[in-house]
């Protein structure tokens, strides 16, 4: 028979009226977050810088669902949402624009200022912002990749993903005992790609599924597991988690 102590840690291990903000939440991963979240009794608030991204989210979430609109580039709008969503129990950032594969050559101060901005910066100003908001025992989840261990995606990707890395192991730290963790996908088919042209973009996953040891690219769900672990789980913090279908292995 379970103790009481061993019933309060599996009660505890539940998203059930937890306030989670999902920073980039409306597209993509994100909202295969918010969708995972609300399956298991969350409050999931999408977050994006288009109105109508966020009611076209809001309108394939579950009721109960709630949305705001929130630009990471722009400071004084970020602070000021954060006053106006006020308490949480987890943030999850997934932000980012399309994939930017520029090689060195191309790579401007402004290509990569602009390739920054959303995904690194945005990213530690939103944490900066919101950790305040969270409850005791709350969690901060980030986005990585596997691009980090990746070198053929270039310098742009590989140096992101690196930082994120360190960033997440400096944030757990500095802000114990929140939990601040990130998730490292693979190749996850969604619309970060919708760049690449469509004959192209399939040629791309059809020679990742074939090279990775599970024999397909991941899905919007795969990945949405990997953040909702990240929340629910207790004692891990500092975890870079990585979701790739075994591409840091070949």
């Amino acid at each position: 028979m379970d103790t009481a102590g061993q019933a309060a840690h599996r009660k505890d291990m539940s998203l059930t009226n937890e306030r989670v903000l999902i920073i980039g939440g409306t597209s993509g991963i994100g909202l295969g977050v918010a969708h995972a979240v609300a399956q298991r009794g969350g409050i999931p608030i999408v977050a994006s810088r288009r109105q109508a991204s966020v009611q076209r989210a809001l309108a394939d979430l579950p009721a109960g669902a709630r949305g705001q609109v929130l630009d990471v580039t722009d400071g004084a709008a970020l602070a000021a949402a954060a006053e106006e969503i006020g308490a949480l129990e987890h943030l999850v950032y997934t932000a980012g624009d399309a994939l930017e594969l520029t090689p060195l050559a191309g790579a401007t101060r402004d290509v990569v200022a602009g390739f920054l901005l959303t995904r690194f910066i945005g990213a530690l100003d939103a944490v900066r912002l919101f950790a305040p908001k969270l409850s005791p025992g709350g969690s901060i989840t980030l986005t990585s990749g596997t691009a980090a261990h990746t070198p053929s995606f270039g310098v742009l990707p590989v140096s992101l993903c690196g930082a994120m890395n360190a960033a997440t192991t400096a944030l757990a730290v500095e802000l114990a005992p929140l939990r601040v963790n990130a998730v490292a996908p693979g190749v996850v088919r969604t619309p970060l790609w919708d760049t690449v042209p469509d004959t192209e973009r399939q040629a791309m996953f059809d020679a990742a599924a074939q090279r990775l040891p599970l024999g397909r690219i991941g899905e919007v769900q795969d990945a949405a597991q990997a953040y909702v672990y990240c929340m629910e789980q207790r004692f891990g913090t500092g975890v870079v988690l990585t979701v790739d279908g075994g591409t840091v292995l070949v």
